[in-house]
């Protein structure tokens, strides 16, 4: 008798060795597996994941169309790094950030400097290694100390700014935000600049609640320091969710490169710029702002080529994606997408600052991102996390956490509505989400907190 475990091509899918029965998760097996077996194992398994659609705490995208699709399966190949051998992908790369300081005032669009990136996290640190290293440069010049370098910055400020001091040995200085003053502002900015801040950062929609903070209000505190103390502090804008609404919801907004203090800014094409995960952009106003002892040529892959990405192989499917949507929208259409995502989320604001429980810590006037807290005394029964547990429960993924520093003892909820999410699944969560809060609130006691999932972020 035939031995049909030994037949794997015709042996039924999930009776085949591999699916039917377990192997060790954590050590390559002796034995190869058929594709067809491999797959869906991987497959299943990566069902377990949640709807990303009902994911509403991340910024990252994820919905493109059918043409990104197909485009993106014909470059997934493609090495950015490699600029001799992907020569149009690299030309492509070029325009993208020079579109971007154009769309974000560079005085001389022809005298910037920028690149892709892998994402917000390593724009942000070569903005910041920009910073470090002019200001040592100065420094050096005028015969004075490197030892002490510091990074001021919103105490709501996002994680990767904190692996940034970290990681290049810099003073982080944060300002707390309080109930007055929501963002960095530039109130008592003095109280933390001095001769050794190498930069400050301001952020185009705050992580924690989506706020902007005011740009120009910032420079004119700076502008007073240095007309105070000669200390001349550049400003790096982290865009990554912001540099891809403000062009198209909030043109009037004066916070880009039409402020002469700002060096640079960064943005992430896969948040607002609409493309898939792994992509992001940084620009400097000028290309005196990045230092060239940080820019590095290879000649390895086939011809001399600069390099300043921390990075080296990366993706440049996601490049040709970021491309392909400034030709897809144009401004008309980025304006369209936008404003969509904005008008969803005022929607969903207006309406859950509607309801008796909560108040508003913004209205999502900014990005389409908004946070809430629930009112003192509504209820000792449950708070915030038992709602996310509550909404997680039924599918959403809506995150709750304490707000940074100075207001730590603070919890609030916030939601991110990206392109995909539309009006009618909003209402369709709005349902669930009353469905949710009119249980919590029908509760005799207190909600049993030991498998309560929280969320926290660091600064």
């Amino acid at each position: 008798m035939t031995d049909i475990t030994d037949n794997t091509e015709l042996t039924p899918l999930f009776a085949r060795p591999g699916e039917s029965a377990p192997r060790d998760l954590f050590s390559l097996g002796d034995e190869e597996m058929l594709p067809e077996t491999a797959y869906q194992l991987v497959h299943d398994e990566a069902m377990l994941d949640g709807n990303a659609r009902l994911n509403l705490a991340t910024f990252v995208g994820t919905f493109m169309d059918e043409h990104a699709d197909k485009l993106y399966s014909e470059a997934f190949d493609k090495n950015m790094i490699d600029k001799d051998e992907y020569r149009a992908t690299a030309a492509i790369e070029d325009r993208c950030w020079k579109i971007l300081a154009k769309l974000w005032h560079a005085p001389s669009p022809e005298d910037t400097i920028g690149t892709s990136t892998i994402g917000s996290s390593e724009a942000c640190m070569l903005g910041g290694l920009a910073f470090k290293r002019r200001w040592q440069l100065a420094r050096r010049a005028a015969g004075k100390s490197t030892d002490r370098p510091n990074l001021v910055m919103t105490s709501a400020v996002q994680v990767c700014w904190e692996k940034f001091a970290n990681y290049f040995d810099i003073e982080p200085r944060y300002v707390p935000i309080t109930e007055d003053h929501k963002t960095l502002c530039g109130h008592a900015l003095a109280k933390y600049v001095d001769e050794n801040t190498i930069g400050v950062v301001a952020v185009m929609g705050v992580t924690y609640t989506g706020m902007y903070e005011p740009v120009e209000e910032i420079a004119k505190a700076l502008d007073a320091i240095e007309k105070a103390t000669g200390f001349d502090v550049p400003i790096h804008i982290d865009a990554a969710s912001g540099g891809f609404i403000t062009p198209f919801l909030q043109p009037e907004l004066n916070w880009d490169f039409k402020i002469e203090r700002v060096h640079s800014i960064n943005v992430s094409g896969h948040k607002y710029g609409l493309v898939y995960p792994g992509l992001g952009w940084v620009v400097w106003r000028e290309a005196q702002y990045l230092p060239d002892d940080l820019i590095f040529k290879v000649s390895y892959l086939g011809g001399e080529m600069p390099t300043f990405a921390l990075n080296f192989s990366r993706p440049g499917a996601q490049v040709l994606l970021q491309y392909y949507n400034f030709l897809r929208l144009g401004r008309v259409g980025f304006t369209q997408v936008q404003q969509a995502s904005h008008d969803v989320a005022r929607h969903l604001a207006t309406s859950i600052g509607a309801m008796e429980p909560f108040e508003l810590w913004n209205d999502a006037q900014d990005i389409p991102v908004f946070a809430w807290r629930l009112k003192k005394g509504h209820s000792k029964n449950w708070d915030l996390f038992d709602l996310s547990n509550q909404l997680r429960e039924r599918g959403w993924l809506v995150p709750a956490y304490p707000m940074p520093d100075d207001l730590s003892d603070v919890i609030v909820q916030r939601i991110v509505v990206r392109n995909g999410f539309s009006m009618s699944l909003a209402d369709r969560f709005l349902d669930q989400f009353t469905e949710a809060v009119t249980f919590l609130d029908s509760l005799d006691g207190p909600v049993p907190h030991e498998h309560r999932v929280t969320a926290t972020f660091h600064h």
